[in-house]
């Protein structure tokens, strides 16, 4: 028989240093404790979780001597919930963290120091969160329907009220759907619901494993109607998506750029950023800092729905995004039709798997947008003498990713790093959105 596990009792030590997540570490007998919520120079009791071969993994149980840094959360989840991370110290010292890491990580991987740093992209701390995924499941022992996100230690779904990080109107609808859910006979047949909060309306997808009945529909529509919001059934892939409730719309959901007098449509389980407000200014910035003229031709790699590109051709002369997912470049493609712009054209290709030949790549591109997913864009840096821009505007969702591109951009194509600087894209999480320019 296999041997069981050993049930870990609680301990106690002192927090000497943090993370670059912003957990507490404590060694003890020689091997670090990652303490979640814990910060240095604090005492706590904590019970370990994971074992790793050379650290741990803990939750925190106590905070014996508080640190003067610790404020008081504001969420009743904040600990238990997975969705935030680091409530419990304020957001100016969460950007010093988020900063501290992204410098880190440019001198570490990349062996790069920016000329300047920007100052930290800030914006709304609360009620900023437009897209998300909440998972739903009947629980028998709370005797109710738990809807929320995942707990921070353990799979299961978090005992929570409202959001405090959710936009409104659904930052308060926790306990509605709640209720909604356990009045529909599929009510352990509906796991997740999809959020989207758009300037016109908001939008929520059930994922329905078993199809409703008339009755179900029926309770799903009036909720609809009571909180003024559009709902969708997905009862197989994102093609199965369907609109219930209102009968019909004038409208897809929508976000604006007014600056550059653009507005964005997209669909309910589509990509967009986050963070409303921020989106505006990173905008602004990265259009501001590429600052095409008239003449100049512009690719936009990663472009998604046009969030960059748009705004781009207001000044350039031409811009090239190019996407991933054909529905993304279809939507971006609508996009530009639906604000009359004629000089963006976008195309599909996979760019993690380019090699240098793809034509587009040889046609002369003056600037050069990236805004990649997690895993960087080490394929376009290894061809940039093919694109060859003049500068590059480089939005990270990952500093060790863009890092490592920066150093290859630097220390081996010749582009010096002009400066970068942290988005707060996501407060009171650990992630790290960013910003780097770079020049020829």
């Amino acid at each position: 028989m296999a041997r069981r596990q050993r049930r870990r009792e609680p301990e106690t030590a002192r927090i000497e240093s943090a993370s670059h997540d912003g957990r507490g570490i404590a060694a003890i007998d020689g091997k670090k404790v990652f303490v979640a919520g814990a910060l240095p120079g604090e005492e706590v009791r904590f019970q370990r979780r994971k074992s790793r071969r050379n650290f741990d993994e803990a939750e925190l149980l106590e905070v014996l001597e508080p640190s003067p840094e610790r404020i008081e959360a504001r969420c009743e989840a904040y600990g238990r919930c997975g969705g935030c991370s680091l409530q419990h110290v304020s957001e100016a010292q969460q950007r010093q963290i988020k900063e501290q890491t992204l410098r880190d990580n440019l001198e570490r991987i990349g062996r790069v120091t920016p000329s300047t740093w920007f100052e930290p992209m800030t914006g709304p701390g609360w009620n900023y969160r437009r897209r998300a995924r909440l998972a739903a499941k009947d629980v028998y022992a709370k005797g109710r329907v738990l809807v929320g996100f995942r707990e921070r230690h353990a799979p299961f779904i978090t005992d929570m009220h409202r959001c405090e990080v959710l936009a409104q109107p659904v930052d308060g609808l926790i306990d509605a759907l709640s209720e909604l859910i356990a009045a529909l006979s599929i009510s352990a047949r509906l796991p997740q619901i999809e959020i989207a909060v758009a300037d016109n309306a908001t939008a929520m997808v059930f994922r329905v494993l078993d199809a409703p009945t008339a009755d179900d529909e029926a309770f799903l529509r009036a909720f609809g109607e009571d909180h003024d919001i559009r709902i969708y059934l997905q009862p197989g892939g994102l093609d199965t998506i369907t609109l219930l409730a209102p009968d019909s719309i004038a409208e897809p959901l929508y976000y604006d750029l007014p600056e550059f007098d653009i507005r964005i449509a997209f669909d309910a389980v589509g990509f967009v950023q986050v963070n409303s407000e921020i989106n505006r200014r990173m905008v602004h910035q990265a259009v501001e800092l590429l600052d095409p003229g008239a003449e100049d031709r512009v690719l936009d790699l990663y472009c998604g729905i046009g969030n960059f590109s748009l705004p781009l051709a207001r000044h350039a002369g031409e811009v090239l995004g190019v996407e991933g997912d054909a529905m993304l470049v279809k939507a971006a493609a609508a996009n530009a039709e639906l604000n009359g712009i004629n000089n963006a054209k976008f195309r599909l290709a996979d760019l993690s798997a380019i090699d240098g030949s793809e034509g587009w790549l040889r046609e002369g591109w003056d600037l050069l947008l990236l805004d990649p997913a997690r895993s960087g864009a080490q394929e376009i840096v290894e061809h940039i003498d093919t694109i060859g821009p003049r500068r590059i505007v480089y939005v990270s969702c990952h500093p060790g990713t863009l890092a490592r591109d920066a150093d290859t951009l630097v220390n081996e194509k010749g582009y010096t790093c002009e400066s970068a600087g942290i988005i707060d894209m996501f407060p009171h999480t650990a992630h790290v959105e960013s910003i780097a320019v770079f020049n020829k």
